[in-house]
């Protein structure tokens, strides 16, 4: 697990509040998403290529601590929704951490097998780095995908990221853009 950044830095820009897209919304996590987001970060499919898939218990704690980082900044990994619906079909935000002693923005993504092949971790993603370059910009945002997952690395691409370096990370090979 990275080690997340317990203080904002000293450039942090406003709090994060609804985004709208073309097609979805992303709007801060609540306690109330818990079990979607567990039921996304627990299903075998959206964990193909991760080598230590989380189990409820830690699922559940990890949204813990994804509610935390939101009371302590501002902003987090939030929920998406298709617009005008009301299911959690995924997540798309950044958290603070800290990579190679520098603190960065994390861009996370994942979404229900349902969800898959829209677009919609391009759109989100889009969304998410536009609020992090008007709200955060002293801040360079990483994106750390498993070189097997041939679609998150095609995510990380059309989001405009580059290769930063590459290295075992979290237990897989994996490939670290920045932009």
């Amino acid at each position: 697990m990275p080690a997340i950044l317990s203080d904002p830095p000293a450039s942090f820009g406003g709090v994060f509040t609804d985004i709208e897209t073309g097609r979805l919304l992303l709007r801060p996590l609540h306690e109330a998403d818990r079990q979607a987001m567990v039921d996304i970060h627990t299903d075998p499919r959206t964990n193909r290529f991760h080598p230590d898939p989380p189990d409820v218990p830690r699922a559940s704690a990890m949204f813990s601590a994804w509610l935390t980082h939101w009371a302590e900044h501002g902003f987090g990994y939030p929920a998406v929704v298709e617009r005008g619906g009301t299911e959690v079909i995924g997540t798309c935000g950044v958290r603070l951490r800290e990579f190679h002693g520098e603190k960065v923005l994390n861009l996370g993504y994942r979404f229900r097998p349902s969800a898959w092949g829209k677009g919609y971790a391009v759109e989100a993603g889009q969304a998410v780095l536009e609020w992090c370059a008007r709200e955060l910009p002293s801040l360079p945002v990483l994106a750390s995908v498993n070189v097997a997952n041939k679609p998150s690395l095609r995510v990380a691409e059309r989001l405009g990221f580059t290769e930063y370096t590459e290295e075992l990370y979290e237990g897989a090979m994996s490939r670290h853009y920045r932009r």
